[in-house]
């Protein structure tokens, strides 16, 4: 049987429970769904933050596919995207700034971190176990 996306396309906002509720109901694996749950909420906010400037006007696109061998999530806002030298997985080197470290969750989170050229989109993978 191939293995399909699943699209969903929802308002830019912060009220995220119900789409993560979504995405992971698949996901029967208690030990991983805390790194799933923790790594697509930041992917998830950084998209209507940073990439939609938090206007519920724009939407997020995110699709799922479930392999045997990985979870697999993309995640596309309507920005202009992340310039490719931001988008590294390192801590701030002050540690009392206010933002910063969702990249390096997104990295720690996942085994697979993936750019679209223009940065407006990334997919994240964990394999499973």
């Amino acid at each position: 049987m191939p293995h399909r996306w699943a699209d969903f396309i929802t308002p830019s906002t912060l009220q995220l429970s119900p789409l993560l509720e979504v995405l992971l109901e698949p996901i029967s694996c208690a030990q991983q769904m805390a790194s799933l749950q923790l790594g697509l909420q930041e992917v998830l906010v950084n998209a209507v933050r940073h990439g939609n400037g938090n206007d519920p006007g724009k939407c997020l696109r995110v699709r799922r596919i479930v392999t045997p061998r990985w979870w697999v999530f993309q995640v596309q806002d309507e920005g202009s995207g992340l310039p490719a030298d931001a988008r590294g997985a390192t801590l701030p080197q002050e540690p009392d700034v206010l933002c910063g470290r969702g990249l390096f969750l997104i990295h720690s989170c996942f085994d697979d971190v993936r750019w679209s050229a223009r940065g407006n989109r990334v997919q994240v993978a964990l394999r499973r176990q």
